[in-house]
C-alpha cells in the first residue's frame, strides 16, 4: 500500500459517523488536487470548529492517534471558517498559535467551551478567561487583529471552500482525498480500528487486505461531497454519540 493510501485509511479510521447503521466507509477524491505544505511527507488535516461538540469528542482520539503517527506523516488541524462566528474561533486558534501558548490553551479552551459554557463571541467573558490562563489579554485581542493571523484567518476560508468541507470534524489527506463525519465510522469504531497499527498496514501481503476490509472495499466508492460554501455556521446538534457541524 502507498504511505498516502496508508494515511488514508488513518483518516478513515478517526472520521466519526452520524450514525451507526453504515456497515461500509467511503471517501471522496478531490478534483483538482490541492498543493501541501509538507515537502516530502504526507499530509493529514483534521478540520474542526472549537464549538463543535463533535470535534471535541474526537479530539481525545485525536491526540492519541497524533502520538502514534509515523515520520513520514505530518498532521496539521486546520479551523474550518464558514461564516464571521467561525472566522472568529479559527482568529483565535490562529493568536493561540502566534503567541506561542497553541500547545499550552488548545484542549482547555476546548473544555471551557463545553464544560464551562464559555462565550467565545463576548470580549470581555474572552478576556477574563485568558487572564486565567496566564495570556496577557490586550496582547492577544492586538495580536488578533494582526496582520498575520487575519491572513491565516482568510487561508483557512479558502482551504475550507477548496477542501469542499461541509461540516466538521473532517480530514484530508495529501490534498488528494477527504472523509467527512458522513462517510466515516462511529466513535467505537475509531477506537477499535485505531489498533491497526500503521506499520501492519505497510506489511507486504497485509496491506490491501486490511485497506479493503476498512473500507468495506468496492469499486467506484466515495460519493462527492456536499458543498457548501458559507453555511449557517451554527446548526450544531445537541451533544450525542457521533455527527458533525456545519
Amino acid at each position: 500500500m502507498s504511505p498516502i493510501r496508508r494515511a488514508l485509511v488513518a483518516a478513515i479510521a478517526f472520521a466519526p459517523l452520524a450514525s451507526f447503521g453504515q456497515p461500509r466507509f467511503n471517501y471522496s477524491e478531490l478534483k483538482p488536487p490541492q498543493p501541501v505544505e509538507s515537502p516530502g511527507k504526507i499530509e493529514v488535516i483534521e478540520f474542526f470548529w472549537y464549538g463543535c461538540i463533535h470535534c471535541y469528542n474526537l479530539e481525545p482520539l485525536i491526540e492519541s492517534w497524533e502520538k502514534k503517527l509515523p515520520a513520514d506523516v505530518q498532521f496539521w488541524r486546520v479551523p474550518a471558517v464558514f461564516n464571521e462566528r467561525w472566522a472568529q474561533d479559527a482568529a483565535i486558534f490562529y493568536s493561540f498559535e502566534a503567541l506561542g501558548v497553541l500547545d499550552k490553551l488548545h484542549r482547555p479552551f476546548f473544555d471551557a467551551i463545553h464544560r464551562e459554557r464559555l462565550n467565545t463571541a463576548n470580549q470581555q467573558v474572552l478576556a477574563e478567561w485568558l487572564q486565567k490562563q496566564g495570556v496577557d489579554p490586550k496582547k492577544f485581542f492586538d495580536t488578533l487583529k494582526s496582520f498575520g493571523v487575519q491572513s491565516r484567518t482568510r487561508r483557512a476560508t479558502q482551504q475550507s471552500i477548496a477542501y469542499k468541507i461541509d461540516g466538521t470534524p473532517a480530514m484530508a489527506v495529501h490534498g488528494r482525498y477527504t472523509v467527512s463525519a458522513e462517510q466515516g465510522g462511529s466513535r467505537e469504531g475509531c477506537c477499535k480500528r485505531s489498533t491497526i497499527s500503521w506499520s501492519r498496514f505497510a506489511k507486504p501481503g497485509n496491506a490491501d487486505r486490511h485497506y479493503r476490509r476498512l473500507l468495506g472495499y468496492r469499486r467506484g466508492a466515495g460519493a462527492p461531497l456536499r458543498l457548501r460554501r458559507l453555511g449557517s455556521g451554527t446548526d450544531c446538534p445537541p451533544p450525542r454519540e457521533s455527527g458533525s457541524c456545519r
